[in-house]
């Protein structure tokens, strides 16, 4: 890479350095869960919005807890349900509260978090599954959530870019529901580790490669599910009809090339796609809101949310 690293983001990066942080992967699956959840979860309040409620909709296996951001404003407004990051072992609602709220805000959406099965303890499809069914549900039942009927978006970071693509192909596959728009925020895309973005950063930029491999190595049953374009989408022999997207990538991430292949493929699909590259950001940055407060992290969501409200409002 050629860019410069962003110096808030250095800073950050120092400050991990010298509290002695071990990486994720070599924490065990709880104290790398409450680990990615003290660094994820700012102390100071998050921003405001018109209402938070909590619910749960119906899934394949259980009731799946949902989060329901409303902005101000009079509504109904646009719904966007929102697959949180984590490497599918790791995150919850509260590791990514602030950026939904942010992300109501700034595209006027009503935003549904869905608080779907972790792995290892439920491996792929599952949580897919859990998704899937909540955008159904979303789609079915908008007015119950002061949510525009007939219009529907759907999002997700790292790992839940990773199953909002995968929402993408099963609704298309699976006859519906319609989906308007998609934000792919530096998707997980391939189970493979031979990009030129995983050899220069490897390490040392927060997200490493070794914990991908660990994430991967708990989310898949077995090696042939790496294969599945459910899982994998840069696997899939066909992108068409998928929803118009928004690919957001971040220079310095293992994650970056994958991510800046799928909007490749989706443009060469006929999908429209906006590939929006932040050279000199990090994985993870979009949930830096608050110690640390990464400026790029607010002009992110801000391009996220008019991109959103242009194609949905």
């Amino acid at each position: 890479m050629s860019s410069t690293l962003n110096s808030q983001v250095e800073e950050y990066l120092h400050g991990l350095s010298e509290q002695g942080l071990p990486p994720l992967y070599r924490l065990s699956l709880e104290d790398a869960r409450k680990t990615y959840r003290d660094l994820s979860v700012p102390d100071e309040l998050p921003s405001s919005v018109a209402t938070v409620t909590e619910r749960t909709v119906p899934g394949p296996k259980r009731d799946i807890p949902v989060r329901i951001y409303t902005p101000s404003g009079d509504g109904p407004f646009p719904p966007l349900v929102f697959f949180h990051g984590g490497g599918w072992l790791l995150g919850d609602l509260e590791t990514h509260d602030a950026l939904c709220r942010e992300l109501a805000n700034a595209s006027d959406c009503v935003v549904i978090a869905v608080d779907y099965r972790l792995a290892p303890e439920h491996r792929f499809p599952a949580g897919l599954e859990d998704c899937y069914a909540a955008t159904r549900w979303v789609a079915n039942n908008a007015e119950t959530i002061d949510a525009e009927p007939g219009t529907l978006a759907i999002a997700g970071d790292s790992a839940g870019g990773a199953l909002a693509v995968g929402v993408g192909l099963l609704a298309r596959d699976r006859g519906g529901p319609a989906i308007d728009y998609q934000v792919l925020a530096y998707p997980v895309a391939e189970y493979a580790f031979d990009t030129e973005s995983y050899e220069e950063n490897a390490q040392g930029y927060f997200l490493t490669r070794k914990d991908m491999e660990r994430f991967w190595n708990g989310y898949l049953r077995s090696e042939l599910d790496g294969r599945h374009p459910y899982a994998s989408p840069l696997r899939s022999q066909n992108l068409e009809g998928l929803p118009p997207s928004f690919v957001l990538t971040s220079g310095f991430d293992p994650l970056r090339d994958e991510g800046r292949q799928l909007a490749d493929r989706l443009s060469k699909a006929g999908v429209s796609t906006r590939d929006v590259q932040y050279d000199d950001m990090i994985h993870g940055f979009l949930t830096m809101l608050a110690d640390p407060e990464l400026d790029r992290a607010h002009e992110a969501i801000e391009e996220i949310g008019t991109a959103v409200r242009s194609e949905l409002q």
